[in-house]
């Protein structure tokens, strides 16, 4: 059994992305954006996402539609669907993220986007294939 008090997880990792469990159909991982980042725009072609927010405030900009987000907001992302999340506070903007199928490499860590987008670039951030 894997169990994780999520929330308390999450905000001590000062990562910009950890992956925290990967399965057969499900990954979940936790974010921190720091002020003024950005995950960045993307679009995952057959993977859904599942963001829970955990503390600090950002923009959700999903479809064309921007909205605030901050603790306690869920935001689905359906496959196929372009998105980007901002942290528009002072603080750092702290997330996790389900995603099925698994979106990352197993046990990932990355410290900063630009390792996580050196990694993606380099095709070292590749899900397991089962």
């Amino acid at each position: 059994m894997e169990h994780f008090t999520i929330a308390t997880v999450a905000e001590k990792s000062p990562d910009f992305r950890r992956v925290l469990w990967t399965g057969d159909h499900t990954q979940l991982v936790i974010m921190t954006i720091p002020p003024g980042g950005e995950i960045g725009e993307e679009v995952h072609e057959g993977i859904d996402q599942i963001l829970t927010f955990v503390s600090g405030t950002g923009e959700a900009r999903v479809a064309g539609e921007t909205k605030e987000v901050a603790q306690g907001d869920l935001v689905v992302v359906p496959a196929g669907t372009k998105h980007n999340f901002v942290n528009t506070g002072p603080n750092p903007l702290v997330l996790y993220t389900v995603y099925g199928p698994p979106e990352h490499a197993d046990q990932a860590v990355h410290h900063t986007k630009a390792e996580a987008d050196a990694a993606e670039a380099a095709g070292e951030d590749e899900p397991p294939t089962s």
